[in-house]
């Protein structure tokens, strides 16, 4: 007698972490098999600090990460330990669909197949279990779900960074043309709040969603406080090139200590974007005109107090 399966697949979404690499969310694969008491979770997002010359292959952007695979109560206790939320959606699959997704998890896992080069646009933790979705549903998934289309890669990214923070301004600062580039369709899909409202709103070619059951909602992203506001560091910048072209009108003496630190500043910045776009792999960094904020803000600002200097010193 034919014996229906009792196995159950979801995707996973976790809110936004404290960490730079947490910022823009997670997702993962949830596998429960009732009867062979299985609940496993299948993690694309999986790297390690102590891998070999890690951080001179990140900045390369030849940073490997891996599927592993950990229980499922790990993996929430671990995320609510950071004072993430996990949100789940039960994918509607036929048994046929269960067994392949089952079958191609496990094969995944395997050390031959485990690791895969990450990139953060085209190929991480959410596209991997899109792709993997669409191919053992063997149809495409359009949605009605609008969200972030026609918008740009530069601001879409920035909402997860909190836009205008420190970290914020660096990243939008070595991102070049292509960031600016607008996104449609599946382009929109390599972050996880994204793909996680895309799919909600699914339908099959029979009609029917895709996501029999979920628990979803939108991430919460922290307000940025006046202290972690770059305009906050431009403002106290520029009130010190004040200061100190009043310093140098009232001795009759022009300073360059300031002028050099951030003639330093600007010059790691240009070879960073330098190695960045020459060098690495790393997608949608290059020239753009943002680099062009220190020097516009030193010119404006220096003028300023040579010309306050030169007159104090025809007086």
């Amino acid at each position: 007698m034919f014996k229906l399966l009792v196995i159950y697949i979801s995707l996973l979404t976790c809110s936004p972490g404290e960490e730079l690499y947490a910022s823009y969310g997670h997702t993962a694969i949830r596998l429960q098999d009732t009867e062979a008491g299985i609940n496993w979770c299948f993690n694309y997002g999986t790297f390690s600090f102590n891998a070999s010359n890690f951080y001179w292959n990140f900045v390369k952007g030849e940073t490997y990460y891996q599927l592993s695979v950990e229980p499922a109560e790990e993996f929430f206790a671990d995320y609510a330990e950071e004072g993430r939320e996990v949100y789940e959606q039960r994918l509607r699959l036929t048994d046929e669909q269960i067994v392949r997704m089952r079958d191609a998890l496990l094969k995944n896992c395997l050390p031959e197949n485990r690791e895969y080069l990450y990139n953060f646009v085209f190929d991480n933790c959410a596209t991997r279990p899109y792709c993997l979705i669409k191919e053992v549903m063997g149809e495409e998934l359009p949605s009605s779900y609008e969200g972030w289309e026609g918008r740009t890669y530069r601001n879409f990214i920035r909402h997860y960074t909190r836009k205008n923070t420190v970290m914020d301004f660096l990243i939008n600062m070595i991102f070049g043309y292509q960031a600016d580039e607008t996104m449609h369709g599946e382009q929109r899909l390599f972050l996880p709040e994204e793909l996680m409202f895309y799919l909600s709103e699914v339908r099959l070619i029979n009609g029917e969603r895709l996501i029999s059951e979920e628990n979803i909602h939108p991430f919460a992203i922290k307000p940025v406080q006046w202290w972690e506001n770059i305009y906050t560091y431009l403002l106290l910048a520029a009130l010190l090139m004040v200061a100190l072209g009043w310093l140098d009108a009232r001795r009759g003496k022009m300073s360059v200590a300031f002028d050099i630190v951030l003639g330093v500043i600007y010059i790691l910045l240009i070879a960073i974007v330098i190695f960045l776009t020459y060098f690495s792999i790393h997608p949608m960094v290059g020239w753009n005109w943002r680099l062009l904020v220190i020097p516009a803000l030193w010119g404006v600002f220096r003028y300023g107090s040579y010309k306050l200097f030169t007159k104090k010193c025809k007086n």
